[in-house]
């Protein structure tokens, strides 16, 4: 599976009460094309920091579910969030890292995932993890999660794609502000 068939399925069994902050790059495009939202924020920039925010928003908005969608290596670039969100424990968190072992927004570098297990490391730090590489078996942990309390993490191994979805076409701005506009409404 690649990552653009693994953010829609994810995408699909979303609710309209849940939040999702994805990270910078191919992730919020993919999202943003498949299922643009006015409670999706999308990070533009401030690589490694999707985990930090959908923290925050999970801390302040205990009332709805918030899903953090990251990359391998963004959440390499900020490891201690897997650590504060294991001490503090939202139990409406769940945090999907898409795993392809590269930076593939910006060239398809490699990351250190293929050595640093993430789903170990979020395991040691006290999240409930899921683990695949399978569509049919991400279909059945994201049922399965709806029913968990969190935080949980769920590692998606996915391959290297040609695939690019369309640059995001709403500014930044606005991005926040519809965003902030939503989350505010009962």
């Amino acid at each position: 599976m690649i990552r653009r068939e693994a953010v829609e399925i994810v995408a699909r069994s979303l609710t309209d009460k849940d939040v999702v902050v994805s990270a910078n790059g191919f992730i919020s495009r993919d999202l943003h094309e498949e299922c643009d939202r006015l409670t999706n924020f999308y990070m533009i920039g401030s690589m490694g920091l999707a985990s930090s925010i959908g923290l925050g928003l999970a801390l302040k908005k205990a009332q709805k579910q918030v899903y953090v969608f990251d990359g391998d290596g963004n959440i390499l670039m900020n490891l201690g969030s897997l650590v504060t969100i294991g001490s503090l424990q939202p139990k409406n968190l769940v945090h999907v890292v898409f795993d392809n072992n590269s930076h593939e927004s910006t060239g398809g570098q490699p990351t250190n995932a293929v050595s640093v297990k993430i789903d170990l490391l979020a395991k040691a730090a006290n999240y409930k993890v899921f683990r695949t590489n399978s569509k049919r078996k991400l279909e059945l942990i994201l049922n399965k999660i709806k029913n968990i309390e969190g935080p949980i993490l769920v590692l998606i191994k996915i391959k290297k794609s040609s695939y690019v979805s369309k640059r995001i076409d709403i500014e930044p701005t606005l991005i926040k502000t519809r965003f902030m506009k939503s989350i505010t409404r009962k």
